[in-house]
């Protein structure tokens, strides 16, 4: 069967050579061939699939030779409008694209079911970790009770670098551009954007309800200091951006992106480098953990063919959520240990919190809290000159 890219990026590059390089394998587990047909970009290329790229996508549109188009442009623009028309010409469409599938996944769920073709997107979530696959498919008969991971690389690698080096984020996130984990505008990956499109569509999946965006807190690293790396090393922490969604004792949820304290003992503490992680409670299993290269060419590029090739055979179940927002709540409502550190004494924590276990003294002191909520933890900050403060993982209901 003949595929088309759309965009040839990094991604799109990947998907190109998984296809050829891997034709024979494919073809023994399909029963046919799969061919990159014809590939979608306005800039101009040399090499090996050269004479495949066109400028105009109404080509792959209206080609009835084209049973599937793998979108790998990214954004919301011309990747929305294109993935629109793949599906109402009556082709499969697969992405990577967590940022189109976070904000506009339910629409084009719907899209895909009226025309009776598949959208899938196991790669938008955790590159080359099977993640959205087993969540729907493998823990189906589970009450998802809460997912909670690692979600992006690039600031992974900054925190592990924090750590191991000694260096600063500035440095860190240098060295993250310099070997390539980091873009030129990294904003969406520290600033935690990244990995909250990811968490809401891990939410969407998990409780059957479309999370926007834009009701989901996203805080990234930018405020964590090696002074806040030395401290939780030694009270037996490492610090992580986690982003959560949580099922509520209610029935309603809440999703959020932040950095955490994360105790040694937590299988995410031990998550490095550009790695991501992703630990999901069901009512039945219990914690299942899902680890790998969460990003870069390849990883990528095989969840999308994996994908392509469900499509192309007809086999599994397409992910779905309604388009109905639900019951979210602000996710101050959770409880947690808080680690603050202040320009302050300790009678200015203890004033503040009350009860505090002390992480270090002087004329900046570091503290957590009991297990208080969101709105408690804000309501004490007001009375202190804080300089951090973290969730702490593992201690939260």
């Amino acid at each position: 069967m003949n595929i088309a890219i759309m965009g040839f990026g990094v991604v799109g590059t990947g998907v190109a050579k998984v296809t050829e390089v891997n034709a024979k394998e494919i073809e023994k587990r399909l029963g046919f061939p799969v061919y990159v047909k014809t590939i979608v970009d306005v800039r101009t290329f040399e090499g090996q699939f050269a004479d495949r790229v066109v400028a105009d996508f109404a080509i792959v549109e209206n080609d009835p030779e084209i049973s599937l188009v793998v979108e790998t442009i990214g954004g919301v623009g011309v990747a929305y409008a294109f993935t629109k028309r793949a599906l109402a010409a009556g082709k499969h469409v697969v992405t990577a694209n967590k940022q189109l599938v976070a904000e506009h996944g339910s629409e084009l769920l719907a899209l895909a079911k009226e025309n009776g073709v598949q959208y899938l997107f196991e790669a938008s979530v955790g590159g080359g970790i099977p993640i959205l696959h087993p969540l729907v498919q493998c823990m189906g008969a589970n009450q998802i009770e809460e997912v909670c991971g690692i979600l992006n690389g690039t600031t992974n690698y900054i925190l592990t670098s924090m750590v191991s080096d000694g260096v600063s984020f500035e440095d860190a996130l240098a060295a993250a551009k310099a070997k390539g984990y980091a873009e030129a505008d990294p904003t969406a990956d520290v600033e935690g954007i990244d990995a909250g499109r990811k968490i809401c569509i891990l939410s969407n999946l998990s409780y059957g309800y479309q999370t926007r965006p834009e009701v989901v807190p996203m805080e990234g690293i930018t405020k964590i200091t090696l002074d806040d790396v030395r401290i939780a090393h030694d009270a037996g922490y490492a610090i992580k951006l986690v982003g959560r969604t949580v099922r509520l004792e209610d029935g309603d949820r809440t999703a959020y992106v932040a950095p955490h304290l994360v105790p040694h003992s937590h299988p995410l503490a031990h998550v490095e480098d550009v790695n991501n992680a992703v630990v999901v409670r069901g009512n039945a299993t219990g914690d299942v953990m899902f680890y790998g290269k969460g990003a870069g060419e390849m990883p990528t590029a095989s969840a999308c063919v994996s994908d392509a090739m469900e499509a192309l055979a007809g086999y599994g179940t397409q992910p779905t959520w309604s388009e109905e927002t639900g019951g979210f709540q602000d996710p101050k409502v959770l409880k947690t240990q808080y680690y603050f550190r202040i320009d302050g004494s300790l009678s200015d924590a203890a004033q503040a919190f009350h009860q505090v276990s002390v992480l270090q003294e002087g004329a900046q002191t570091a503290f957590l809290t009991e297990e208080i909520s969101g709105y408690e933890a804000e309501e004490g900050a007001k009375a202190l000159n804080v300089l951090a403060q973290m969730r702490v993982l593992g201690a939260s209901k």
